[in-house]
């Protein structure tokens, strides 16, 4: 009975395993921008970039992926992912099923209009699963509700729609923010991404520390970290990465960033420019 049972979930595709190589091994494909804007229906990463100025053996380093990560427990009780679902930023730099998001409209279908600072939109993803759609959604702070180190305000997956899965793009710069009101949100450029019912910043804890089923990851949370002069820290900062043209199974992050004017200005003074 038990083996019947086993060969049934094996053909079927039920079994943890798996499950978890659809999570960590189905590459994805995102979408690739043609006037470097993000569009609602891409299909995204969400990056938190490296920040130089954290020590490494005390954090963790490196650019960070949004990832869902569901309960290893409910895994083995469950058939399907569970819900809510919970998530973490990781050391993955290639789209797979736990880390590529679509952007979706939340009021009206927009697909293939340009994603703007200031509208509402909703994350979704499919964890590589053809028949489930959870959304990125948070909540105000309780007793029995927060996220699991640093006891604020938690982010999770869910299959429900509402306004808790509303978010929307700010403009790092917070003396230029309401200036770009209304302008494109540009792929893979340093954003900041607020929820629209807490007004609380999207945050990676990098020295928070979750130990999950796909090894030692960090905790991801809705806070809104400010500096001394009001701005926003790195641990608010997201990219919306896109696919890279010339190589479907890689991104844009992936690509080698071009030399700072001011480096080219001493390779040209030096002779050394080689274009």
């Amino acid at each position: 009975e038990l083996m019947k049972d086993f060969l049934e979930k094996r053909d079927k595709g039920k079994l943890l395993i798996q499950r978890s190589r659809r999570l960590k091994k189905n590459l994805m494909q995102l979408s690739i921008t043609e006037d470097g804007y993000i569009h609602y229906g891409d299909k995204v990463m969400l990056v938190n970039p490296d920040d130089p100025a954290v020590e490494a053996d005390m954090f963790l380093g490196g650019d960070l992926s949004l990832c869902m990560t569901p309960d290893e427990i409910q895994c083995h009780l469950r058939d399907e992912l569970e819900v809510p679902c919970g998530l973490s930023a990781v050391q993955a730099k290639t789209p797979i099923g736990r880390n590529t998001f679509i952007i979706l409209s939340v009021h009206r279908d927009a697909t293939g209009q340009v994603l703007r600072y200031g509208q509402d939109f909703s994350l979704g993803i499919t964890g590589g699963f053809e028949n489930k759609m959870l959304y990125l959604s948070s909540d105000h702070r309780t007793l029995l509700k927060s996220s699991k180190r640093s006891w604020l305000q938690e982010v999770y997956l869910t299959d429900e729609v509402s306004h808790m899965n509303c978010w929307q793009a700010a403009f790092p710069d917070p003396q230029l923010r309401l200036e770009y009101e209304g302008f494109p949100v540009p792929a893979n450029a340093k954003i900041l991404i607020h929820h629209c019912h807490t007004n609380r910043g999207l945050a990676a804890h990098r020295h928070l520390f979750l130990s999950t089923y796909f090894g030692k990851e960090a905790e991801v949370v809705a806070h809104t970290y400010l500096d001394s002069h009001r701005v926003e820290k790195p641990s608010n900062h997201w990219m919306l990465v896109t696919g890279n043209p010339r190589d479907a199974s890689s991104t844009m992050s992936d690509l080698p960033k071009p030399p700072a004017e001011d480096t080219r200005a001493v390779e040209q003074a030096m002779g050394l420019d080689t274009q």
